[in-house]
């Protein structure tokens, strides 16, 4: 439950629409609730704005369907990242709304009927490579309810491609940049925008990358003011960011 939904309920009891039995069965799950494998954090909407997302990653396809199963019968939004394609056909089995994101080993489920923001998310990708985390981004950015527009394969090595997107790029209210290799993109869009850039480096890369080291290390040292960088390959974390920002 979010805190507008509370208040509703509230109101409810106090104009005797609903009576403090029927609003104690609402909450009862309040703060959490103990699955023993698992503690679903219901309370975490009410702080943060945003309810529980599951890491679906070194979890059992029973322990995921058994979350999101619970999870359900609160009729929120529901995104599950890294998650396997038997992880999504095991939830298919109790949710028929379930979509899976292949490339970007996402579930989300749509609950909530919500109006996209006016003003947009840019997830700006450097090259083909690193659509897996593009699309982990996108996800998120679309299940927590942000318009976010997508402009990929925008690399420096033709960096004519990406003076041709930079009017939608500066349009955008924040900016997500993604690259490995040597993630100088990061750099490059911060000189070009007045936005808050958000960078993930990405394990694309020969062996020098050292699995995105090389690149996490180049955008933690930008020179462009603004530059704010996330873990490698955490396209989740740099849209719930981007999100938040998106929404002041």
């Amino acid at each position: 439950m979010d805190k507008e939904e509370i208040k509703g309920l509230l109101e409810s009891v106090k104009n005797n629409k609903v009576n403090i039995e029927e609003a104690l069965e609402k909450l009862e799950d309040l703060p959490f609730k103990d699955l023993g494998f698992a503690k679903i954090d219901n309370h975490r909407e009410i702080r943060v704005g945003y309810p529980e997302v599951i890491y679906c990653a070194g979890k059992t396809v029973e322990q995921v369907k058994e979350i999101v199963k619970f999870m359900l019968t609160k009729n929120n939004n529901i995104l599950g990242t890294r998650a396997t394609e038997e992880m999504y056909n095991a939830v298919k089995e109790i949710c028929e709304e379930a979509e899976y994101n292949k490339l970007g080993r996402t579930i989300t489920i749509k609950k909530k009927e919500q109006s996209p923001t006016e003003s947009y998310i840019a997830i700006v990708a450097a090259g083909t490579s690193d659509l897996p985390v593009v699309e982990e981004a996108y996800e998120t950015a679309k299940i927590l309810g942000n318009k976010a527009l997508k402009i990929t394969d925008v690399g420096v090595a033709g960096i004519h491609r990406l003076f041709s997107r930079l009017d939608v790029i500066r349009g955008a209210k924040v900016v997500i940049v993604i690259a490995g290799m040597e993630g100088a993109l990061a750099s490059v869009i911060g000189g070009l925008v007045d936005k808050p850039i958000i960078a993930v480096p990405t394990s694309v890369g020969y062996g020098a990358n050292f699995g995105g080291i090389a690149a996490l290390l180049s955008m933690l040292n930008s020179c462009a003011s603004g530059v704010s960088v996330v873990n490698i390959d955490n396209g989740f974390g740099a849209a719930y960011n981007a999100s938040i920002i998106n929404k002041l």
